[in-house]
């Protein structure tokens, strides 16, 4: 195992290098921050001075390698917009994207499963070909629609939910959560429908798939010639198979969700890492950009891992053929 986990951290080294470097060199050219910081009024001497400080008149791979110096570190310079430490800027911000993250996977999830289940046992009812209709709309509506019509009808039409913002949050340390306000919990519905739909609908009929391609198998037909009824064939055998390849999608999903997070974050003007970025794009904020994806990645790499292991632990023929592995050598 401890080989296993090894392996794949050697193997995202190069990954993360390799982001680090497309980001910062994406980035590193475009718009001009010194102009931004000081604005109209400033002298060339001024300017001069500034790009000194910032340490823009060095060579590219010099600002590159103590970029990453840097970020080792958990210290990713300042911000050219707000002259704030960018680690001090996303640590504000990951709590709301986290947590939006977070209801968006357990509505995707905990929603997805159960009608994937339905439409594969039951696949010619009413219900199933209507779960069916509403996925299409899923799939092929865009997030940013999807969020404003929900904001247009239950905001403005109805008025039950607010159409932006966190609501009121509460301190825990350095941690800030809308889980314990009423307002906070009302502002993280309509985000949440709104960035887990579309993995709500590919979870669902992924799963609809599966099921209907593992009820087919020989050993479901056998189980069924032993006298197993349809609960212990349909959740003790179908089901516990067709989870093992959505651990792979809901996983990626995960890091999907918290990555296009920013879509959504801009509709509900939400005050998370995603609406950051695109604020820092505006003003050519360099080490907030190159920050924010590094930090993907990396979100994207650990959960790679996650469900790495998660396959080791609930598909025993992994376990067995890199069993046999060691002891080929």
């Amino acid at each position: 195992m401890f080989a296993f986990i090894l392996s794949r951290i050697l193997q995202a080294i190069p990954v993360m290098l390799t982001v680090a470097l497309i980001s910062f060199a994406m980035f590193a050219y475009v718009g001009d921050p010194v102009s931004i910081m000081l604005g109209q009024d400033f002298t060339e001497a001024q300017r001069q001075q500034l790009i000194q400080d910032l340490g823009l008149d060095r060579p590219f791979f010099v600002q590159f390698g103590t970029f990453i110096g840097n970020a080792l570190q958990g210290e990713f310079g300042l911000s050219y917009r707000l002259s704030r430490p960018v680690a001090e800027l996303i640590a504000e911000r990951a709590p709301a994207t986290l947590e939006l993250a977070f209801c968006a996977a357990a509505i995707a999830m905990f929603v997805g499963v159960p009608m994937g289940v339905y439409t594969g046992l039951y696949r010619n009812s009413w219900l199933s070909r209507a779960f069916l209709t509403f996925s299409l709309i899923g799939v092929s509506l865009p997030t940013f629609l999807i969020g404003i019509l929900l904001i247009l009808v239950f905001s403005v039409w109805l008025g039950w939910l607010p159409s932006f913002g966190r609501g009121d949050v509460v301190q825990l340390g350095w941690w800030s959560t809308g889980f314990l306000t009423w307002s906070g919990l009302k502002a993280l519905i309509l985000p949440s429908i709104t960035l887990g739909l579309f993995q709500l609908t590919l979870i669902m009929r992924l799963v609809r798939a599966e099921m209907l391609e593992v009820l087919r198998t020989d050993y479901i037909k056998f189980a069924r010639a032993r006298g197993l009824g349809n609960r212990a064939v349909h959740f003790g055998h179908a089901l516990k198979n067709t989870l093992v390849p959505v651990i792979t999608i809901a996983g990626l999903q995960l890091g999907g969700i918290i990555a296009f997070a920013i879509v959504t974050e801009t509709v509900f003007q939400w005050p998370g890492m995603g609406l950051l970025f695109i604020q820092s794009v505006g003003a050519a904020d360099i080490p907030v950009m190159a920050a924010y994806l590094m930090l993907i990645a990396l979100v994207f790499v650990t959960i790679n891992l996650i469900v790495d292991l998660l396959y080791y632990l609930v598909d025993p023929r992994l376990r067995s053929s890199m069993g046999a592995a060691r002891g080929g050598h």
